[in-house]
């Protein structure tokens, strides 16, 4: 067993001794079994794109990243094309990639996103969501961190939104969609706002400037004549994407004021992305370093 494996099962088993020891067991053990890719050589994300992953990441492939979701207790979209997670115990940041085959979005409402009618929808499909979790698993938007916005060189379209759990302990989704010949690449980093800072300079220095999408499937190579084009725009694509092609005709507000809650449920599975992982390993963390203390 690699040493840093060794380290991060061994932190969730002194845990296991302290609180809640069958929860914990269970999780420890699906840990083990995940097949972790180490750092220092390309990853592949489902044939659209590679990441050349840093010596100090690991890497998950679509099907153990599904597993990972489902242990934690996460939905899984079936989008999932993998993830990364520093070998740092102490690091409460990961970052995860979807792939997701809509059509050509074309980028003309790059100066018309409505962040005021996006946020509404937002925070209730999280309260329809949370209809659907058991308690201490429920968390609730709050605001944007970043509100949304395009960079129309990379075909980049980027927001953060924060959350906070039933403790109000806070937490943010940095989100990134990567628009591609025929679809989008959704790239989230889960951290907290304490960090974010540092946690998105790090994807960007570590992980977004070692990506490429694969020769083909970029923005650019978008043929007219034999591709699809997706019924929505970049409005629908950070309200998730299905069943918003009315928001092409409608308008977003009109969109939300009809269908509100339904399409807020369908956005609301890009901004969990295995939240309750980051929130269990920072309490972990936290939880060891009181127990370091008393033994001092």
């Amino acid at each position: 067993m690699r040493d840093w494996e060794e380290n991060f099962i061994m932190k969730r088993l002194v845990l296991m001794l302290f609180v809640l020891c069958m929860m914990f067991s269970t999780t420890v053990a699906a840990e083990e079994d995940y097949n972790w890719i180490e750092g220092g050589q390309p990853v592949d994300l489902g044939g659209i794109a590679t990441v050349d992953l840093d010596p100090e990441f690991v890497f998950l492939d679509a099907e153990n990243t599904k597993k990972m979701s489902m242990d934690y207790g996460d939905p899984v979209s079936g989008l999932e094309v993998g993830s990364i997670f520093p070998t740092d115990e102490n690091a409460t940041w990961a970052v995860f990639f979807d792939y997701e085959e809509t059509g050509h979005i074309k980028d003309a409402e790059k100066e018309k996103i409505d962040a005021k009618a996006l946020l509404k929808s937002y925070k209730e499909g999280t309260e329809e969501a949370n209809k659907e979790r058991q308690p201490g698993d429920r968390f609730y938007v709050t605001g944007w961190d970043i509100k949304p916005f395009y960079e129309e060189k990379t075909h980049n379209l980027t927001w953060s939104m924060l959350l906070e759990d039933e403790n109000k302990e806070t937490f943010l989704n940095y989100n990134t969609r990567i628009l591609t010949r025929e679809g989008n690449i959704s790239v989230i980093l889960v951290t907290d706002p304490q960090n974010r800072e540092a946690d998105k300079k790090l994807l960007d220095e570590k992980i977004l400037s070692k990506f490429k999408v694969n020769d083909g499937k970029r923005y650019e190579d978008f043929d007219k004549s034999t591709d699809k084009v997706a019924d929505y725009g970049l409005t629908g694509l950070i309200l998730g994407g299905a069943g918003l092609a009315v928001a092409k005709k409608a308008g977003i507000l009109a969109v939300i004021l009809a269908f509100g809650k339904k399409f807020g449920v369908i956005a609301v599975a890009g901004i969990v992305a295995l939240f309750g992982f980051i929130r269990k390993k920072k309490r972990n963390n936290q939880s060891n370093s009181s127990d370091d203390s008393l033994n001092q």
